[in-house]
């Protein structure tokens, strides 16, 4: 049996882009009600010829584009069980003192303190004092990326926090999925990244672990529970 001119039309807006309200409003303009909307919109999806018609499209799509549902749903999975800290984290940084001799201030090597020396000597002839020279007792080989001393009298174990984004070349291919871009602002840089909840939303819906109900608040206060599905027409 074929379809009605405004199934029809509801198939073909339904498939531009996944949103059956949309659609329903397209076939069936003179229906204002939202909630009578959605609930035929979700009861017409439910429709046998309506149904079988939307998945030969489909199928005809899928032969043509070479893309197949278990493509997209692997896209979809791969966004929501990426790691968001491939991309950017916070890291807690040695201080100064952590790896010093004695916890004493550590320098990175000798041409950053002469450098730290030669600027103490400058400030001071400035200011007509008499300079103070900064000490290397705690030797040199500074690392900032190592992990805190936990007996660092200075920071407590504490260290110092800071943000990291990594390089996204380098990034895993679920990562790289995950990555939306950067957006330079007034502050910084801001990382875009794409929605892991409705990723998984989507593979949740495809794999029918939702079933979706419309209530309808009938007359006396009775609610009408739809469990979307018929195989009729749909008017307004």
């Amino acid at each position: 049996m074929k379809l009605t001119p405004k199934q029809k039309i509801f198939v073909d807006e339904y498939l531009v882009d996944l949103n059956a309200t949309r659609a329903y409003k397209a076939a069936y303009p003179s229906c204002k009600k939202e909630e009578t909307i959605n609930a035929a919109a979700s009861r017409l999806l439910r429709n046998v010829k309506v149904k079988n018609y939307i998945d030969q499209r489909m199928k005809d799509r899928e032969k043509r584009t070479e893309i197949t549902q278990d493509m997209v749903l692997q896209r979809w999975w791969d966004i929501a069980n990426a790691d968001p800290n491939e991309i950017v984290h916070v890291r807690r940084v040695c201080c100064r003192h952590c790896f010093g001799k004695d916890h004493q201030y550590q320098w990175r090597d000798e041409e950053e303190y002469q450098q730290a020396v030669q600027m103490a000597i400058i400030t001071a002839k400035e200011q007509g004092k008499e300079p103070i020279i900064p000490a290397d007792a705690g030797g040199y080989d500074f690392d900032r990326l190592l992990r805190p001393h936990p007996r660092c009298p200075y920071c407590r174990g504490e260290g110092h926090a800071e943000t990291h984004i990594e390089d996204t070349r380098h990034l895993s291919p679920e990562a790289k999925l995950l990555y939306a871009g950067v957006k330079q602002t007034a502050t910084g840089v801001e990382i875009k990244f794409r929605d892991q909840d409705k990723a998984l939303e989507n593979v949740a819906r495809h794999l029918g672990m939702f079933k979706d109900k419309v209530e309808l608040t009938g007359e006396m206060g009775v609610k009408i529970i739809d469990d979307i599905g018929s195989d009729g027409d749909e008017g307004s």
